[in-house]
């Protein structure tokens, strides 16, 4: 499958130039926070975001979740694009295939602020089903884009619009569609970061992925979207292939992963089935590595077991921070541009690399020849996917 445009918001900034130079340069996106309340953490806020509001026919959709993919939906001529693909196949021949974990929430939670004191009514201007609902986003995106095709989100914890790929590419298989607009958004709201507090998971600064003192994730939000389309015979120069996909449900604790790393090489070895390719064949890896000590380590167990020791890879939150829901599309969209800048990103936070972690991490980015990435996406629940991208010709 040819990922024929791209498009990113995220705490770096908006667009592919200014996601690529925070790539090579290191430049994180972590702030201490700004939002919902005194919590001693950092997030990865969308700045753009100040302002910026749904009008016209799509106000009801107004909410933060929505806001942030109508962002991603403006950058990088990614609406053009869609149009030009619209005309190609019609629009009931282009399927949407989202994920988000958070959707809404944040409208419901402005709504229970301001609730009528004698009743408890929520406000008149409160709206469901086009905000809160999880199935909001895919409305959303359907409209703004004109599309009448198969609709569908998943949610499914941290891997969830990383398995938005696999749902793609099987409808395109199935005949059910000739593209699809793949992708999703997650935002910041007070419901994950006390909800991650309360799990004692939030780190008290800039997340530290696979170091030796981390103690936790940075919360970040996000959206990305990208066009599937089948493969052609006139391959684009500088583009990039779906080559596979694998996912797994270990089911071993639901927010802890089996400490063996067990589901996560599962998937990464059925993404490699997938793609006809062995663990040599990749070039380097975007690990999930959130900076917990219990992820990372059961992450790096996993990767030493399947790739051993000498295979490049890094964590890439330590610029956009753990972007939950999101997180599958930020590090497809940010693999494929190591793939297009001939990158192999650093860790940006991370100082010194846990001596009982044993995969070759790296701190620093540098140009490198990268033709093929995997990028690993796990969730709570043991929910875990694996993508390889690798670059058309």
């Amino acid at each position: 499958m040819l990922l024929s445009h791209l498009s990113i918001v995220s705490g770096v900034g908006a667009g592919l130039d200014t996601t690529s130079e925070a790539l090579k340069s290191g430049r994180s996106g972590l702030r201490p926070r700004s939002f919902a309340g005194a919590l001693d953490t950092w997030v990865g806020e969308v700045a753009e975001l100040e302002g910026f509001h749904l009008e016209g026919d799509l106000a009801p959709f107004d909410c933060r979740n929505n806001r942030l993919a109508a962002l991603a939906l403006a950058q990088d001529g990614f609406a053009a694009a869609v149009e030009a693909a619209r005309e190609k196949y019609g629009p009931d021949r282009i399927g949407i295939f989202l994920g988000t974990s958070t959707s809404g929430i944040e409208a419901t939670e402005l709504a229970y602020l301001h609730r009528e004191p004698e009743t408890g009514a929520f406000p008149s201007d409160f709206r469901y089903a086009e905000t809160h609902n999880t199935f909001s986003l895919a409305l959303f995106v359907s409209n703004a884009l004109r599309l009448t095709g198969p609709a569908m989100v998943v949610s499914a914890a941290c891997a969830t619009t990383a398995k938005a790929f696999g749902n793609a590419a099987r409808m395109i298989a199935a005949g059910l569609c000739d593209a699809a607009i793949v992708g999703g958004a997650d935002s910041l709201c007070a419901t994950t970061l006390y909800g991650f507090r309360s799990l004692g998971l939030l780190s008290s600064g800039p997340c530290r992925p696979f170091d030796a003192t981390r103690d936790g994730i940075s919360i970040g939000e996000a959206a990305g979207f990208a066009i599937v389309e089948k493969v052609g015979t006139d391959l684009p120069e500088n583009g990039v292939l779906l080559r596979g996909f694998g996912e797994s449900s270990d089911g071993h604790h639901m927010s802890t992963p089996d400490p063996e790393g067990v589901g996560a090489r599962l998937a990464m070895e059925r993404a490699l089935s997938s793609a006809g390719l062995a663990p040599h064949d990749i070039d380097y890896i975007n690990v999930h590595g959130t900076a917990t000590l219990v992820g990372d380590a059961a992450e790096d167990r996993a990767l030493v077991a399947l790739f051993g020791q000498q295979k490049p890879c890094s964590s890439t939150k330590g610029l956009t921070g753990h972007t939950l829901g999101a997180a599958g599309i930020v590090e497809v969209v940010i693999s494929a541009l190591a793939i297009l800048n001939h990158l192999m990103p650093g860790s940006a936070n991370t100082q010194q690399i846990d001596p009982a972690l044993r995969s070759r991490y790296l701190l620093t980015s540098s140009g490198a020849a990268v033709d093929r990435v995997m990028s690993n996406s796990f969730g709570f629940g043991g929910s875990n996917c694996s993508l390889i991208l690798e670059r058309a010709r």
